[in-house]
């Protein structure tokens, strides 16, 4: 089975998720630091879809200006254009696999998707 997960090596739940991928017997992991390599908004929405959640639930509210600038209310379309301008708005870790994908918090989400 093939899993991406778009991770940030600096948060412990996503280091916690990827350590659980890769101690999968055969799970092939992709690592995307969506903070060098930022997903476009169309990409983005693909995975909230698939993970059967909205694109202000996927939003990171903890250590970003993201209430101030009203984004927990606003249209998809204008989150998801300012996570892909601004990658350290979306909350990680997101894994995709063929199973479906998931918000990885907590990291034992990933198992609904193994």
């Amino acid at each position: 089975m093939k899993a991406t997960i778009w991770h940030n090596p600096g948060c412990g739940t996503s280091r916690k998720t990827l350590a659980i991928l890769e101690e999968t017997p055969g799970v092939e992991v992709t690592v995307v630091e969506y903070l060098k390599t930022p997903p476009s908004a169309e990409k983005l929405a693909q995975v909230y879809r698939d993970a059967g959640i909205t694109p202000q639930q996927g939003l990171r509210l903890k250590g970003t200006d993201a209430e101030e600038r009203g984004l927990p209310q606003a249209d998809d379309a204008t989150v998801l254009a300012a996570m892909a301008a601004e990658p350290k708005l979306i909350e990680r870790p997101l894994v995709e696999t063929d199973k479906g994908a998931r918000l990885c918090r907590p990291q034992d989400k990933v198992l609904e998707i193994l």
